[in-house]
Formats: structure tokens, C-alpha cells, sequence
């Protein structure tokens, strides 16, 4: 039952906002008592932390897999890039503004897990980039790194990419092909390009 709690709780946070969605609308929508739902999580604040953590690590442990999966690095971005996309598309409400909001604590907390999660990933995507000969060999490894990373996080501020203007879609694409066309040599240009146009088609 706890992790059915989770899975529903961390839809409608993606919906509708951590904020918005009461233990009420909860327990009305999974058609259980408030009491249940206490049974497993001390309050609402215990469950957001649980729903913002499951989610993380599940798409961390995705990140993963894909790293694993030897791509390069160009493509190895496209494809993180899908995941994250796949498990927040029905974002709707701005979870992340209302996280840092309303619950500060749980937002520095994940905001924190996400730079050290990212930062190992990019610094190695970044070392094979130039390894293999895709990236620009004078890179500064840990302020394209830290860059990128910065970038990520800033497009989900809707003060500053209001969702009238961009949709999450056009900003994370944007945004992906901004960071590579920066830093790939000419070999590198051609493999974006090519990935950039397959996805056009």
C-alpha cells in the first residue's frame, strides 16, 4: 500500500503542485482513509520528501543504465535527456517552484543530490567527449561541468522561462543543443547534427 500511496502522491504532486494537493484529496482520489495514509508517512511533509526522493532515485538509477550502456557521449546526453523528459512530462503546476517555496528544506536537499548525481556524470561525459575526440580538447572540465549543471536547474524557473513562452520540451532541447554546439570539434558537430536531424524527421 505505501508504495501505491507514493506512486499516486508523486503524479498529482507532478500535476498539480506540492502545495496544492492535500492529504484530503489524497485519500479521496485513492479512495483510502486519512488514516491509512498516516499509517505509512508521519505527515505531508514526510510524504513529499518520500515522493521527491522515489522519484530521484529512480531517475538516477536510470541515468545509470544509460551511462552503462557505453553510447557516446553526445548521444549518451539525447538519451538522459528522453528520461528526465519521460518521467516529468505531466509536469503541470511548476513542482520545483513550489517545492523551493514550501518546503525549502526537502528542495536544497535534492537540489544538492541532483548537482553531485549530475556533476559526476557530466565531468565523465565530458572527460570521454574529449577523449574520443568530440569535444574540444581545452575544455575546463569543471566549468563546462558546473555550466551545464546551472543551466539545467535555471530553465525550470518559470520567472525567467515563463511556460506562455516555452514549453519544457523546447527548453530542454534548446538548451542540450546549446551546451553541445559549445564545446564539440567538428567530428562532434557532425554526430549533433545528424542526432538533431533524426529527430526532426
Amino acid at each position: 500500500m505505501k508504495t501505491k500511496i507514493l506512486e499516486t502522491a508523486t503524479e498529482l504532486f507532478l500535476n498539480l503542485g506540492f502545495k496544492s494537493v492535500t492529504m484530503d484529496d489524497l485519500s479521496e482520489h485513492m479512495g483510502i482513509s486519512k488514516k491509512t495514509i498516516y499509517a505509512h508517512f508521519e505527515n505531508k511533509t514526510d510524504l513529499v520528501d518520500q515522493c521527491t526522493m522515489g522519484l530521484f532515485h529512480t531517475i538516477s538509477h536510470g541515468i545509470d543504465c544509460i551511462c552503462d550502456l557505453g553510447k557516446n557521449p553526445i548521444e549518451e546526453l539525447y538519451e538522459i535527456k528522453k528520461l528526465a523528459y519521460h518521467y516529468l512530462k505531466n509536469e503541470k503546476a511548476s513542482p520545483q517552484f513550489q517545492l523551493k517555496k514550501y518546503y525549502p528544506a526537502i528542495y536544497n536537499k535534492l537540489h544538492q543530490k541532483q548537482y553531485e548525481i549530475m556533476k559526476d556524470c557530466v565531468v565523465e561525459n565530458i572527460r570521454r567527449g574529449i577523449e574520443m575526440g568530440i569535444y574540444r580538447e581545452n575544455l575546463n572540465v569543471e566549468f563546462v561541468a558546473l555550466i551545464y549543471f546551472t543551466g539545467v536547474t535555471s530553465i525550470k524557473d518559470e520567472s525567467l522561462f515563463p511556460k506562455a513562452r516555452f514549453t519544457q520540451t523546447e527548453l530542454m532541447d534548446m538548451y542540450l543543443e546549446y551546451h553541445l554546439r559549445g564545446i564539440v570539434t567538428p567530428k562532434g558537430r557532425t554526430i549533433l547534427n545528424n542526432i538533431i536531424n533524426s529527430n526532426h524527421e
